[in-house]
């Protein structure tokens, strides 16, 4: 037999064959690195420090938050200096019109009781001796007010316009006091006149050197939405002169039957805007505007003083429109304007009626001209 021939494994040709594409492929040591590399290519950098290094940089934020909150604090006690200064203001005008107020209702009812029909001398003088010591209180009120700093000059223009008011009170009372035991017609008004004099002074002290200086002051200092109040003692200037004062005297000392004719009449009634004079023969077309008025002329056509002279006008219409003013003192030969406005609802339809009256006066006789009627047409185009 023959003998197997005897191979080397090391010569077999199977076992030669070299897979080149392993030894292509890169080492795991490789493969790990690479991307590793990759990846710190990629990081961002960090930004280079400011010059001083991280504390100087954060030092810098301190204080500029330290800055901002420094702007807050002065806006914050700013506002609070000016809620304070405006809250100051405030409460002063608003004591001001407290007693401003109470004085002026005083002299209200000072002209409210001249002019009250058929009044004595000697129940008016107690009416205003009760009034002065009312205005004597008030100026101890006035005396007890606080004002701020600017205002103080005009705090004592304020004092005076009480000063005035509490003395001419207290002279007016003293002099009716004189009257009723004179029979002097002509010295007691010059006594009364001098007294009144100072309350007409009031209120120009009022006006002039506290309520116009106040409200300089106030625009000056920034204050707003502070008003500064008004305040009159007379609201009439019939009671000012000698001669005013002596028909006083003699209505309050005389009785209503004595010292000649008393009444009042109509002498027209004018339409306004426009001024026209109605007819009270005639038609009477009237724009029937927001600022229609009508003005109805009184004259005393008496020989005495007359007060609280009643004046009603009335639109006939359904339902009637009635307007009512009073006449607080008229004196002879004097002729006043009443106006009367703000009708509302005027009816377009058809002609109507206006009719006017002026109430008669104790001691009046002939009232044939206290009433008068004229045809009217509302229209709402000319």
């Amino acid at each position: 037999m023959f003998e197997r021939e005897r191979t080397d494994p090391r010569t077999d040709p199977q076992t030669d064959i070299e897979f080149d594409f392993f030894d292509e492929s890169p080492t795991a040591e490789t493969a790990t690195r690479e991307p590793s590399e990759r990846r710190r290519r990629r990081l961002p950098t960090r930004p280079p420090s400011p010059p001083g290094g991280p504390q100087l940089y954060r030092l810098g934020i301190l204080v500029a938050g330290l800055i901002v909150l420094a702007v807050i604090l002065i806006l914050t006690v700013n506002s609070c200096r000016a809620d304070q200064k405006q809250a100051e203001y405030r409460d002063y005008m608003e004591a001001v019109g407290e007693v401003a107020g109470q004085s002026a209702n005083l002299g209200a009812e000072l002209n409210n009781r001249l002019t009250t029909p058929g009044i004595r001398l000697e129940a008016l003088r107690r009416d205003v001796e009760g009034l002065a010591e009312q205005q004597d209180q008030i100026l101890r009120r006035t005396q007890d007010l606080t004002p701020p700093g600017p205002l103080v000059e005009q705090q004592q223009s304020l004092l005076q316009t009480m000063q005035f008011r509490a003395s001419g009170l207290d002279g007016l009372a003293a002099a009716f006091a004189l009257a009723a035991q004179s029979t002097n017609v002509q010295e007691s008004a010059g006594r009364l006149a001098q007294q009144s004099s100072r309350l007409i002074s009031s209120d120009v002290v009022y006006d002039d050197l506290f309520k116009e200086p106040a409200a300089d002051v106030l625009e000056a200092q920034e204050v707003t939405d502070v008003a500064v109040p008004d305040s009159n003692f007379i609201p009439s200037l019939d009671l000012v002169s000698p001669t005013a004062w002596e028909l006083v005297v003699r209505r309050l000392t005389q009785p209503a039957s004595a010292g000649g004719l008393h009444g009042n009449g109509i002498m027209e009634v004018r339409v306004q805007p426009g001024g026209e004079t109605l007819s009270p023969d005639e038609d009477n077309t009237v724009l029937a505007s927001d600022r229609l008025t009508f003005q109805v002329l009184v004259q005393n056509s008496g020989d005495n003083q007359e007060t609280r002279v009643e004046v009603t006008l009335t639109i006939q219409q359904d339902p009637p429109i009635r307007k009512r003013q009073v006449i607080d003192i008229i004196n002879p030969g004097q002729t006043k304007v009443v106006s009367f406005s703000d009708f509302g609802a005027i009816s377009f339809e058809t002609g109507t009626t206006l009719r006017v009256i002026v109430e008669p006066v104790p001691g009046e006789q002939n009232t044939a001209n206290n009433t008068a009627e004229y045809p009217v047409l509302f229209s709402l185009t000319e």
